[in-house]
């Protein structure tokens, strides 16, 4: 690996990700980063046609391990497990007194959990949201689409479904410097580099900095790098 752009470096910008949220969402305070735990906050935004939200189940997906819920305000957190003793699912329930007479609050669940080691994959939390009245009737949304609404995966730039999934987007484990990786995803946005100084395979380079980006096209014999297939070895200095 040739590492000639000095000055492309030393002009590269650090920006992060920002996620795109819908009305039932994950986030956390730190990045996911693979293999690596992470504290993730479920929202749940609105109830159901004017009805409060009564229980919401998360599915655990495989490869998400050591989950641990936390207790909410909302209700407490009751685990299933398979017969490994993995949690599959985690689900929050209010008590019946404590259903609002109508759709008014929006609600956070917590639980802590190892991501899985799979740098570049989306990871999804298939969702139900059952919400009641008053009178007791209920009605449930799944929240359970894993297919458009992402901007780095092979369905990038597809048409989203209704009601998508809650999911994150995993990056990779790093240090300060070079780090090398190949890549067993497609990533078709680059952008997943918005915290990288650069971006390097081959003759190919990218970075989120325009700057730094302009320097890469006009470097003799490098291309712009746009996107990343299977396969691929690159290496990202941050």
């Amino acid at each position: 690996m040739k590492l000639r752009l000095g000055p492309v470096c030393l002009v590269a910008g650090s920006l992060f990700s920002t996620v795109a949220f819908a009305h039932a969402t994950v986030a956390g305070p730190t990045p996911p980063y693979a293999g690596a735990s992470f504290d993730a906050d479920f929202t749940v935004s609105h109830g159901c046609d004017g009805a409060d939200t009564y229980r919401v189940k998360v599915r655990i997906p495989e490869g998400v391990t050591a989950v641990r819920p936390v207790d909410s305000t909302f209700g407490k957190a009751e685990v299933e497990k398979d017969g490994t003793g993995n949690v599959t699912a985690v689900t929050w329930t209010k008590a019946p007194g404590d259903v609002k007479p109508a759709d008014s609050h929006s609600y956070h669940f917590g639980l802590r959990a190892k991501l899985p080691s799979r740098p570049f994959a989306t990871v999804f939390f298939p969702t139900e949201q059952t919400c009641r009245t008053p009178a007791g009737v209920e009605t449930t949304v799944a929240w359970t689409g894993t297919s458009g609404e992402h901007q780095h995966g092979a369905d990038a730039g597809t048409t989203p479904v209704e009601n998508p999934a809650p999911s994150l987007y995993v990056l990779p484990a790093r240090l300060p410097g070079w780090n090398q990786y190949t890549v067993q995803e497609h990533v078709h946005d680059l952008t997943v580099f918005k915290d990288a100084l650069i971006v390097w395979s081959g003759a190919q380079a990218y970075s989120f900095n325009p700057v730094t980006q302009a320097l890469i096209e006009k470097e003799p014999g490098m291309q712009p790098l746009k996107e990343l297939h299977p396969g691929t070895v690159i290496w990202v200095k941050y």
